[in-house]
């Protein structure tokens, strides 16, 4: 039998970042806030202790902090005519699990998307005409980056960001990045001091007339009191940030920056190890009555609540809306429907230099201490003589040298043995590595939707995901490859290698914890799930706040736009929803 409860005004499902920093919001506004986490309470104190945050063995290798597929799997098929098989390990990408999230074991690089971005069709029909992109499902996002700048401003600000501007108030400020649109201020903190690989990464990117910057880092460069009042501390550059829960208060998370202050707050509760089954809602089907869930015991409960507040892992909240009958699934044959459409993901490709005489000393490294190159992300270059649209920052960004998975050796090495040791001795502290972090469009037959097949332990379809890298995108991808070239070639060395992207997506390796869309944001209630506060279009009281709200996936890691959006949909509520007594903030 389901145990009703009493009701609450907000219902939070997920406490990571986006549940966080609007359970914190909506506190303030006087809201009586529940936030349900399916994974346990993890604390910087309990959980990452110095004295064994650091072992790679149990973070690193067997993944103590993620999402196992015992609990929640999901399903994989390149295209539609396969027949989709569970995954049986996370490998491709590692959803986190309790307490924090993802943003537990980011490595923190924290970005802000540019306007070309947010009106992608719009932008790219203008400049260049629409065949140019025929084939992809792009849409504009409903916001612009001036709209989206105080959000992007309150995240840095939370976060104590280490980083330098390089375009204030349209004022182009030298030493940071060219490209990006005007913001209001300088980054809470500088940059983080270089170490010296992407100090020579940097040297040799200028001598082929590109622009790199410092990375805008939530590995903190020095002590700070972020916006809450809460006190971090520097970075000691250890090496062990991503997989890693960082046990010196000086990598951003929800632990670090808004748990402190948010669970000393009376109107606010938190239930861990209690996962939601499904959003109910009333007979009209516009409006949610709340939550069902059941605790570490399986017993079941309903939650009511006035508002509802999606906020776990993009893929979760998508998996979630379908559950829950919130939108219309998007089908592929006929392209109509929008939950589980534009379902992205991130192109990737690296390089490795072998350097000689040269000392990196890479263990002296932070999950974002480096440079970046952006003159080839996004449309910051004319695309008029290239057979594709997108980009891809260039990153040179030393994350770890830890004994375990660090052993970069040439192509040719034998995989053990003597000549292994040889080489590992002799590559370990001169290895130059740096990669191209890709855009990723939307396609049509790119999508998520439910299994007909496979069942969770509660007897609820898995989620199956249908992902194929796009041709232009591969092309792309190609294409930053070549620029990798030329930068490798810079900087010398006796040997480099540089990987080229493929078909088929493999889901067994891993690439990057960067899935977008399947919920997202828009101007069209026919094309897009959420409108431009994160609102459903269907569900009047139902707000879907992650990366599940992203309409493509740009060259940039989406966090920064993932705790911007959040304090949008905050924003929204408080100011606006509130106000409108639960009615649509925009008009269908």
């Amino acid at each position: 039998m389901t145990r009703i409860l009493p009701r609450k005004d907000a219902v939070i499902v997920g406490l990571g970042w986006t549940g966080s920093i609007i359970a914190n919001e909506l506190a303030d506004e006087g809201l009586d806030v529940l936030a349900l986490e399916r994974g346990p309470w993890r604390d910087t104190a309990t959980d990452f202790n110095i004295g064994y945050a650091q072992d790679e063995l149990r973070y690193a290798i067997r993944k103590d902090l993620f999402l196992q597929p015992a609990l929640e799997a999901i399903t994989m098929r390149n295209n539609p005519s396969q027949t989709a098989l569970p995954m049986r390990d996370y490998g491709s990408f590692l959803p986190g699990h309790g307490v924090g999230g993802a943003g537990v074991h980011w490595n923190g690089h924290t970005w802000r998307f540019w306007d070309s971005e947010f009106r992608i069709n719009s932008h790219l029909t203008e400049r260049y005409g629409a065949a140019k992109f025929a084939g992809l499902d792009l849409q504009d996002w409903g916001v612009t980056a001036a709209e989206m700048e105080p959000y992007y401003d309150a995240f840095e600000y939370l976060c104590g960001i280490s980083g330098k501007a390089g375009n204030i108030r349209g004022q182009k400020q030298p030493g940071g990045n060219p490209f990006e649109d005007p913001r209001a201020r300088e980054y809470p903190l500088p940059p983080m001091q270089m170490t010296y690989a992407p100090t020579l990464f940097a040297e040799a990117a200028r001598t082929l007339n590109l622009s790199p910057f410092p990375t805008p880092s939530a590995n903190l460069s020095g002590a700070y009191v972020n916006s809450l009042g809460v006190a971090m501390g520097q970075c000691t550059m250890c090496g062990f940030c991503e997989r890693f829960g960082c046990a010196n208060y000086s990598k951003s998370s929800a632990q670090t920056c808004v748990l402190p202050v948010l669970m000393r707050k009376r109107n606010f509760e938190l239930r861990t190890e209690c996962e939601v089954l499904k959003v109910e809602l009333h007979r009209s089907g516009n409006m949610a009555r709340g939550v069902t869930y059941v605790d570490s015991s399986g017993e079941e409960f309903f939650q009511p609540a006035d508002i509802v507040l999606l906020c776990a892992y993009g893929l979760q909240n998508v998996r979630l809306m379908m559950l829950s009958g919130i939108g219309k699934q998007y089908d592929p044959n006929t392209n109509e429907g929008t939950v589980g459409r534009n379902y992205c993901y991130q192109t990737n490709c690296g390089t490795q230099v072998f350097l000689e005489g040269k000392e990196l000393n890479p263990f002296i490294a932070a999950g974002s201490l480096g440079q970046t190159v952006d003159d080839f992300n996004g449309d910051a270059f004319d695309h008029g003589n290239v057979n594709f649209v997108g980009g891809a920052g260039i990153n040179c960004i030393p994350t770890n040298a830890r004994p375990i998975g660090y052993r970069p050796v040439p192509p040719g090495t034998p995989r053990w043995g003597s000549a292994w040791k040889r080489e590992t001795a002799r590559n370990y502290r001169s290895t130059l590595s740096f990669g191209c972090q890709g855009s990723s469009y939307p396609q049509r037959s790119n999508y998520l939707d439910l299994d007909p097949t496979y069942k969770d332990r509660h007897g609820r379809p898995l989620l199956r995901m249908t992902f194929e890298f796009p041709d232009n995108d591969i092309r792309m991808s190609h294409f930053m490859s070549d620029r990798s070239e030329e930068i490798a070639r810079a900087l010398g060395g006796r040997q480099h290698t540089t990987s080229r992207a493929t078909k088929a997506w493999n889901s067994v390796p891993y690439q990057s914890t960067h899935n977008t869309g399947g919920a997202i944001m828009g101007t069209d209630p026919t094309r897009s799930a959420v409108n431009r506060y994160l609102q459903s279009w269907d569900v009047n009281n139902v707000f879907v706040v992650g990366a599940s709200a992203f309409a493509h996936n740009a060259g940039k890691n989406p966090t920064g736009t993932v705790g911007a959006l959040a304090f949008l949909a905050a924003d929204a509520i408080r100011n606006r929803y509130l106000k409108a007594a639960g009615q649509p903030l925009v008009a269908a």
